[in-house]
This record gives C-alpha cells, sequence and structure tokens, in this order.
C-alpha cells in the first residue's frame, strides 16, 4: 500500500526561524504592505535598499504561504502573456522594455540569493523547453521572435541531444534557455523577508488585515489586535484575496495549480535525467519538472478553478509523468499539494495605484518569480523616488473578472486548449 503524501515538500523543508509576532497595538508607518508572499517581499526589501526602513509587512498565514512557497521553483524571463501577443499589444520597443524588467530580475534574484545567503538550492543551469509534437517550427518561430526582437538567445537541441539529457521517447528537439534558473522558492522567501528584516522592516505573521480606510491623508489598517497608520498602503495579496477593495480583489481569478514530489529516486533519477535544469514542454497544458539536491524529481503541470487533496493531485500528476518517464512507474510519491495563484483576463500583472497613496501588484499568473521581483523594483522606486517605471503596465489594469463566470470561462478555455493539445498529439500518431 502507497504511503499517502503529506501536504508540502517545501513547508517539510523550509528553513526554520523565529515566527514574526502578530500585530499589537497602534502604530504608524510609511509604507504597509499585505502580503507576505513574493510580490510584498520585494517591495519591502526594494524599499528597505532605497534606505525606506520605516515599512511594515503584514502576512494573515505565514511567509510564503501562498503561492510564492507552493510553485515549481521556475526562474526565467517573460510573462504569462507570450511575446508574440506582448509585441502585437504594445508594439516593439514597448514590448521589449517590459520583458526585459523580467530577465534584469533574474539577475537580481540571483545577486540576492547569493548578497543575502539565502539557502534556496539554486540551481543555475538553465531551463529546457521541449517539443511535445514533431513540427519543430513552433521551436524555430519562438527562437526567432526572440532573438530578433527581444534580443535573447536560445540553443537548438536536436533530437538526439535532448534525448541525451532527458531521457524519454515522449519529446522531438527542444531549445535551451541558458539565462534562467531553479530554486527552492518557500526557503527563498523566506530569505528574503529575513534581509528585509535586517533592515528595519517590522514583519507580522498572522495578522489578518479585515478593515482599510482612508482617514484625512493618512490610511487606517486594522487588524484583530492592532492598528496601523499609514502614508501607503500595497496590496500584495495574489490568489488569496483581503477583501479590502472589490475592484482590486474583483479582477483576478485564483486558479489552483499542482505539484508533487516523488520519494528519493537515486540512480532511477539520473537514468532519466542527464541535465540539472528543469524542463517544460510546448503544450498549451504542459508539464513541468525539476531534479532536486535530494535526488527527488519535482513534477508540475494542469490548471483547475479548484483545490484538488493531494491524493487526488498525486493521481492526476503520476499519470503524467508516466507518460514521459515510463520507467519510473510504482514509484513512491511523498508529497502533493495545490494552492492558488492570481491571474487577469489579459494574462499580464496588474501593478497600478489609485492615486492617493494605494498600490496593488498581483496576477502574476503562474510566472510569478521574475516578475514580481521586477514589480517590487517599481513600486519601491515609485513609493521611495517618484519613480515612473510602473505606468508602463498602464494597459493591463484591473479588468473585471466577471466572477464566477469568469471561472467557467478560465475552466472551458483550458479544456478547450487541453483537447487541441490532445487533437494534434493524436494526428501525429
Amino acid at each position: 500500500m502507497k504511503q499517502s503524501p503529506v501536504p508540502s515538500y517545501y513547508r517539510a523543508t523550509a528553513t526554520p526561524y523565529t515566527p514574526y509576532e502578530p500585530l499589537q497595538g497602534r502604530h504608524e508607518a510609511r509604507v504597509v504592505i499585505i502580503g507576505g508572499g513574493f510580490a510584498g517581499l520585494n517591495i519591502a526589501l526594494g524599499l528597505a535598499e532605497r534606505g525606506v526602513r520605516d515599512v511594515v509587512l503584514l502576512e494573515r498565514q505565514q511567509i510564503g504561504f501562498g503561492a510564492s512557497g507552493r510553485n515549481g521553483g521556475f526562474v526565467f524571463g517573460g510573462y504569462s502573456l507570450g511575446e508574440e501577443a506582448l509585441r502585437r499589444q504594445l508594439g516593439g520597443e514597448r514590448a521589449r522594455s517590459i520583458f526585459e524588467l523580467t530577465t534584469a530580475a533574474v539577475q537580481r534574484i540571483r545577486e540576492r540569493a547569493t548578497r543575502y545567503a539565502i539557502p534556496c538550492d539554486v540551481v543555475d543551469e538553465g531551463i529546457i523547453w521541449a517539443n511535445w509534437f514533431r513540427d519543430p517550427e513552433v521551436l524555430r518561430k519562438r527562437q526567432r521572435l526572440l532573438a530578433d526582437h527581444y534580443g535573447v538567445y536560445w540553443d537548438w537541441l536536436p533530437q538526439e541531444e535532448l534525448r541525451e539529457r532527458v531521457r524519454s521517447e515522449r519529446y522531438t528537439d527542444g531549445l535551451y534557455e541558458r539565462n534562467a534558473l531553479h530554486l527552492h522558492p518557500l526557503n527563498y522567501a523566506i530569505g528574503l523577508a529575513a534581509a528585509a528584516a535586517e533592515q528595519g522592516v517590522r514583519i507580522h505573521e498572522n495578522s489578518d488585515v479585515w478593515r482599510l480606510r482612508k482617514e484625512n491623508s493618512h490610511w487606517l489598517i486594522s487588524t484583530p489586535q492592532g492598528e496601523l497608520q499609514a502614508e501607503h498602503v500595497v496590496l500584495a495579496c495574489g490568489g488569496y484575496l483581503a477583501g479590502l477593495r472589490r475592484q482590486i480583489d474583483r479582477s483576478v481569478l485564483p486558479i489552483a495549480t499542482y505539484v508533487m514530489v516523488t520519494e528519493p529516486l537515486g540512480d532511477r533519477l539520473d537514468e532519466n535525467l542527464q541535465t540539472r535544469a528543469a524542463i517544460y514542454d510546448t503544450r498549451f497544458a504542459f508539464d513541468y519538472y525539476r531534479p532536486l539536491p535530494d535526488k527527488r524529481l519535482l513534477w508540475g503541470g494542469r490548471i483547475s478553478i479548484r483545490n484538488r487533496s493531494p491524493a487526488a493531485v498525486q493521481r492526476l500528476l503520476t499519470r503524467d509523468l508516466l507518460r514521459v518517464f515510463p520507467a519510473l512507474k510504482g514509484v513512491r510519491i511523498d508529497y502533493a499539494w495545490s494552492g492558488l495563484m492570481s491571474y487577469a483576463r489579459h494574462q499580464m500583472p496588474q501593478i497600478g495605484s489609485s492615486g492617493d497613496g494605494l498600490w496593488w501588484a498581483q496576477a502574476f499568473g503562474g510566472h510569478g518569480l521574475a516578475p514580481t521581483c521586477a514589480a517590487g523594483e517599481l513600486l519601491a522606486a515609485a513609493i521611495a523616488e517618484g519613480g515612473e517605471g510602473w505606468k508602463q503596465f498602464a494597459e493591463y489594469g484591473l479588468a473585471h473578472a466577471h466572477k464566477p463566470l469568469g471561472f467557467m470561462g478560465a475552466q472551458a478555455s483550458y479544456w478547450w486548449y487541453e483537447f487541441n493539445d490532445w487533437f494534434k498529439t493524436s494526428l501525429e500518431g
């Protein structure tokens, strides 16, 4: 009988730290950030690095509780919206500028992990985009687009070379993105929090904000045991909505994604993977996976409008795993979990302000590590220095998600693209 999986590999292997005390009493701050995920943490650290130390970060649960502590751990450039659509919507120059925010963020993440000695298992070995289909044109088209219009160069991996690295007959050829890495995301979040706290940011966990209101020139933020007065407030709650501003909450869909981690595989991992790069494939409904330092395999994929139990996640993802690596039949799954990410209709982050000291950063849509870092820099520069770089996202505002119909539409779209993936595969035999 198989062992029942427990919720999260990341939580089981998290860096120990002394929990941050809940907010108690009445206080003042220049900036209050609501949300202890990557968006909030990057804003807090960005402010501290600019000399703004009068900052408070409030988290309802624990640091990295949401998608920031549950994701695949991939760090690479780009957004949920593809590069071709981004260029079509913004034009060549603006699209390249907004894209480069994320490639610069990849480098910033490298530097912060080193500078702050964050023990987050950084594997700086790139990412492979493996072709599920026989037609190489999907790879060639993206390779040309990135090189010609974004100044980004991905290396071609012919089938023979790809299969030396990824020992599966499922793929044909692939592309290799060198400026990419993968890491333990929860430990990275914990490290960002520690770095911010060391520079004076006051962090409070288990501090549920139940009321936000404007009073004269300041904002008042209320929790069960405390109250804050602040000049600026940033909502960075991701898929776990705070219920504080209807217009902000209604503009995102909280979408569930699934991840599992195998038992330690030892030599069996090497028999299937001869690379330390992370991998994902060319389908819309793609798999993504990466080897872990303790010889486990992390495997993720699928999206849904609801969370599932660990046992259900295990069943679904094990089936996907065996389509790629049938030799791993019978492998034990030690951890399986799901979690919510925030997703906007336009597939781009929502980074903005109402002009009265209220800011928001959300809807990173499953591409969170680099874009949240970029958002943190933009909003830290805006609050500390009056920077206007955040206005590059003006076109991608708080578009109404039309819940609950939006959930139904998102699920139907996913099923449609999943069907197209299946149909294209079946045509190829």
